[in-house]
């Protein structure tokens, strides 16, 4: 029978975490599932802990060519989810045990709702908690899918989430055409406005997914990389729909992006001295 949902995992290079990520989604309260996994030639072992899982009847196990960037990977696990709804979690991150359970329940309490998002901690490369609560910008309960989307906009950030703390009607991702990588750093952003702005979005205002920020170098340039996609994206919502974020929206979001990009800098050069 089809699954009500389909928990995607595209891993790269995730050989020292991909099994806590995978433990994390067999370990839901809620058990109408099946979980795709595709490993985007990896050069590490992320393959080998992988096919430890093979024998369990809810893992499908794919491979994806070389190249492609996020995107390849992204929508290969997302075109091979057979549930209505989808939840992409990356090979580094987890979802809390009831993840799945609170989500699927918001959608069926909410039928207009395309998109479920909650908050989410951010842990370290150890596993050990640095925010206990972050995302949504203060938005709760249901809101329409434009207001969701100004409200990133305005915030400069991506007020869902990293992937795990999204959950999408598959029907309306598959309508957008998959994974939106137009702006590469907001693929994750760029997609889940696509899909909210085709109803009302659902905000579980506690954290229900971790997100391991990585500690590796954030270099000046790539920060203003980041703040110049975010700013492209913030004006190709105008240009689309005029009606949908102000100029002023726009300008403000800007200035926030620019900020975040160089905080966020900030935090990885003190995670990088931290983990030494």
């Amino acid at each position: 029978m089809t699954p009500r949902v389909s928990v995607v995992v595209p891993a790269y290079n995730n050989a020292e975490y991909v099994a806590e990520t995978v433990d994390s989604i067999l370990d839901q309260t809620f058990q109408d599932f099946e979980l795709v996994v595709a490993d985007h030639s990896s050069t590490d072992a992320t393959m080998d802990v992988l096919r430890t899982y093979a024998g369990d009847r809810r893992v499908q196990i794919l491979t994806t060519p070389a190249g492609g960037g996020a995107k390849a990977n992204w929508d290969r696990v997302s075109e091979a989810a057979n549930g209505e709804l989808v939840k992409l979690v990356c090979g580094d991150d987890t979802i809390f045990p009831t993840c799945l359970e609170e989500q699927v329940a918001a959608f069926d309490e909410h039928p207009s709702a395309v998109l479920v998002a909650s908050q989410r901690t951010l842990v370290d490369a150890k596993g050990e908690s640095l925010i206990a609560a972050r995302g949504l910008a203060g938005l709760s309960g249901l809101v329409s899918g434009r207001e969701a989307a100004r409200r990133t906009v305005r915030s400069g950030t991506n007020i869902f989430g990293e992937p795990g703390a999204v959950m999408m009607k598959r029907s309306v991702l598959k309508a957008n055409g998959w994974w939106d990588d137009a702006h590469p750093y907001l693929i994750d952003e760029a997609t889940y406005v696509g899909v909210a702005l085709q109803g009302d979005v659902v905000a579980i205002a506690h954290p229900l997914a971790t997100f391991r920020v990585n500690a590796g170098q954030w270099s000046v340039r790539l920060a203003k990389q980041q703040a110049g996609q975010a700013a492209a994206f913030h004006r190709s919502l105008r240009h689309t729909d005029p009606t949908l974020v102000s100029a002023g929206d726009v300008r403000i979001g800007n200035a926030k992006a620019l900020a975040t990009s160089f905080m966020r800098r900030g935090v990885y050069f003190f995670l990088r001295h931290r983990m030494s």
